[in-house]
């Protein structure tokens, strides 16, 4: 394990902003930070960062804690992982409390794979730079293709001998275990038992996650045998999931969020030669076809993609699938072409880098543009071909979530195509209405019985989204009130005590019925007792991932009162200065509240009791009606409420 002291001195040393921006792109909003959620696909920032208190919060997501919990849940690290990834960014020296071999053998099996990973990324580097089969079929291929040492150790490329067991041999060798191998994918099991390794006379190609660790591998094939595929890659494993990746991202992000721009290319040897070709901001999607997961990656370092397409009509139209993928995600799309037979690996090598650096520049285009003319021009005089080739493409508008930029692509596609805006605004039109339709019937659909009418459930949701909120409701709501005037306020004065004097005292008789708050108040009211000083960052570093999310989302400002008010006499008291009546006012309302909840309560129970001919029951539950409606009154008349008698 990771020593005590080793943990305390990352922590001392982490910058939030810092740490959070090597991820995504903040822009400052007052004192604090804020960005579009990495975790959901939202189109209004509500991803923020408070540097005063070193915490974020995403409203969209919900989550929200320290450095290290944000570490944990984008890269989906352990805490100890979290720990190594950031001692390695601060520098700190990773102490352990147990020497390495006993650590491997307590390793957690997800920690387990990331090194076996690592360990095969090594043992194929040395093989490409070190064999004499590495570099005399490995090597060769790499230089063939005109990649230099910089790039070769920069993608941290290598070569798989050929034979059955070369590598799984050396890892049991050096005590790995042999299971895990075959949980990495890095060695096969066949049907009797048998096993290994996946890649053999290939040269290999790491899979990098954000933060750097080797996650996978593609491999291509150096022989000329037909009966094996060209390329093969890692299977799907605990930390390797091929539709969340996309290759060179990891050495491609900061030069992205620096160009606000992404390049999207289909292979490994594409990435390798642009960043030959000094064009960095460039990732693959490995061959496979573009997902959700990818997009929403790219979403987290720029809006702007430019796709790279062969100049291979079958191809251009399967790719452009793919990309009405990327405008319902909201990012702005822009297409290169390159000349017929080339990609941009061969092209990049053919022309050179200034000139394929001038070709990038001149040929862009935006994709409605360019989807306009493809089928413009393949329709030609066709009124039918036309007529469908206009459905296609306000296809892809309609999938536009901005209305702004839908508008103005209707005027750019009528002006291009020569017909009337009014036209193609109706076939949007129909288009989005049929989406919604659809959107409202998939949420109906789970909830649906089969013995249900569709009158049944229309009067269903009628009666739910009429309801207003129970007593529960409200309570929870007077409960969270509480917690967050404790977790900001607790340490103010309000006459002659502390605010977290008060509220305990006066609602030392209140039992919180959620367990989050319950927990967080609880922790105030043991401190309290124990003569200790509350302090909302220990439930940030120590609480559950629950109340984590709680505690920032309460201590987080998300809108801030512009300091020209001021200069123009309008006055807003600050929180702080009304602090005595809110924190009176909120207990006499959670007071209020439990009562009617209790009262709620009860009713069901005269209800049973009466039901079930239980009198001795049914004149309690009476009685205790009775003294609750009382206790509902005298609350009222404090709040300035009027309650039905």
């Amino acid at each position: 394990m990771i020593s005590r002291e080793t943990i305390d001195e990352v922590k001392s040393r982490l910058d939030i902003v810092d740490v959070i921006s090597d991820f995504i792109s903040l822009k400052r909003s007052g004192q604090n930070y804020k960005a579009l959620s990495p975790f959901s696909n939202e189109k209004t920032a509500s991803f923020f960062v408070v540097p005063a208190k070193g915490i974020f919060k995403d409203f969209s997501s919900g989550k929200g804690g320290d450095a290290i919990t944000f570490v944990m849940e984008h890269e989906g690290m352990s805490y100890l992982e979290a720990i190594r990834f950031l001692g390695k960014k601060y520098g700190v020296e990773i102490k352990e409390d147990v020497q390495s071999d006993e650590l491997r053998d307590q390793q957690s099996e997800r920690e387990g794979l990331y090194i076996l990973m690592n360990f095969a990324k090594d043992y194929y580097k040395q093989k490409l730079f070190e064999s004499e089969e590495g570099k005399g079929i490995g090597l060769s291929y790499f230089r063939e293709r005109g990649f230099n040492d910089r790039t070769i150790q920069k993608f941290e490329l290598g070569y798989a001998l050929e034979g059955w067991n070369n590598l799984s041999d050396e890892a049991i060798k050096q005590n790995y275990n042999k299971e895990l191998l075959e949980k990495t994918g890095l060695v096969v099991k066949n049907e009797e038992g048998r096993t290994y390794d996946r890649f053999r006379g290939r040269v290999i190609f790491p899979v990098h996650n954000l933060s750097g660790k080797v996650i996978a591998f593609g491999a291509r094939m150096m022989g000329k045998d037909k009966n094996q595929p060209k390329y093969i890659n890692s299977p799907e494993t605990e930390i390797y999931h091929k539709s969340n990746v996309l290759y060179g991202l990891y050495q491609a992000k900061n030069i992205i969020r620096q160009k606000d721009n992404c390049f999207l290319v289909e292979g490994y040897t594409d990435v390798l030669s642009m960043h030959q070709a000094d064009v960095e901001n460039v990732v693959a999607s490995s061959g496979t076809a573009l997902t959700e997961e990818q997009i929403k990656l790219i979403k987290r370092f720029t809006e702007n993609v430019t796709v790279l397409f062969d100049g291979d009509a079958a191809g251009i139209k399967a790719a452009l699938r793919g990309i009405d993928l990327i405008l319902k995600g909201g990012l702005n799309v822009r297409v290169v072409l390159l000349p017929d037979n080339d990609d941009p690996d061969s092209y990049s090598r053919k022309v050179g880098t200034s000139e394929f650096q001038k070709y990038l520049a001149q040929k862009s285009q935006d994709f409605i543009s360019f989807k306009s003319g493809l089928y413009a021009a393949e329709a030609g005089n066709d009124p039918i071909r036309k007529a469908e080739s206009i459905k296609e493409i306000v296809g892809s508008i309609a999938l536009i979530p901005d209305p702004i930029k839908r508008s103005v692509y209707l005027q750019e596609t009528s002006h291009q195509l020569k017909i009337g805006e009014p036209v193609l605004l109706t076939e949007l039109n129909k288009l989005l209405i049929d989406e919604r339709r659809k959107k409202d019937r998939d949420k109906l659909q789970p909830s649906r019985r089969p013995s249900e009418s569709t009158d049944e459930l229309e009067e269903q949701i009628k009666d739910l989204t009429a309801a207003p909120l129970d007593a529960k409701d409200m309570v929870y709501y007077q409960e969270r009130e509480t917690v967050r005037l404790l977790l900001n306020y607790s340490e103010h004065a309000l006459d002659d005590q502390k605010l977290v004097d008060f509220l305990i005292n006066e609602l030392d008789d209140v039992e919180f019925s959620n367990p989050v708050f319950r927990e967080i108040y609880n922790h105030f009211h043991e401190l309290l007792h124990q003569g200790k000083v509350p302090d909302s960052q220990y439930l940030i570093q120590h609480g559950s991932s629950e109340v984590k999310n709680v505690v920032t989302g309460l201590i987080t400002a998300r809108h801030e009162i512009s300091p020209n008010w001021k200069k123009k006499h309008i006055y807003i008291p600050n929180e702080s200065e009304v602090l005595m009546d809110l924190a009176n006012t909120n207990v006499l309302r959670l007071k209020f509240r439990v009562v009617q909840k209790m009262m709620s309560d009860n009713l069901l129970k005269i209800r049973d009791s009466e039901q079930a001919g239980n009198l001795d029951e049914l004149e309690n539950c009476l009685e205790q009606q009775e003294g609750l409606k009382k206790a509902e009154r005298e609350l009222a008349s404090l709040l300035g409420i009027v309650v039905a008698r």
